[in-house]
């Protein structure tokens, strides 16, 4: 696997890395999301972060279609942190209630419930689930 590094508006870099759709990939998602929050001093916003990025791998990897998936990190503003989880599904992510007997069901109303904000940017590919994390700074 190799982690791509792009220089954004903020001057500060997005990192991105590609990863096969299995539920494996969500370590290295947690992993990508702790180094971006370390280099920006944002570590406030790790573990959060962290659940999140989680959350959008696993329904990735549940209703995704083909071999991978692509987590991409960005820094849009100074004390703000994009999470996005990119898939070849047009499918979009539906916050269901969850099953109290069932184990699915709780991803997006997590992600709901820790993020500033969410949402899916529809691509002609598929689409790009994101989450954003709004620090102290």
């Amino acid at each position: 696997m190799t982690v791509t590094t792009t220089s954004r508006p903020t001057r500060h870099p997005g990192y991105s890395e590609t990863l096969p759709r299995e539920p494996g990939s969500a370590a290295t998602a947690r992993r990508l999301l702790r180094t971006a929050c370390a280099v920006w001093g944002l570590d406030d916003l790790a573990e959060d972060g962290a659940l999140i990025v989680s959350e959008l791998v696993a329904n990735a990897v549940q209703h995704a279609r083909r071999e991978t998936i692509r987590v991409v990190i960005d820094r849009p503003g100074r004390t703000r942190v994009r999470v996005g989880v990119a898939d070849f599904s047009t499918v979009l992510p539906v916050r269901k209630a969850p099953d109290p007997e069932g184990e699915g069901g709780r991803g997006l109303p997590l992600v709901s419930e820790l993020a500033a904000n969410w949402g899916t940017d529809q691509r002609s590919w598929g689409k790009i689930v994101w989450a954003d994390l709004e620090g102290s700074g």
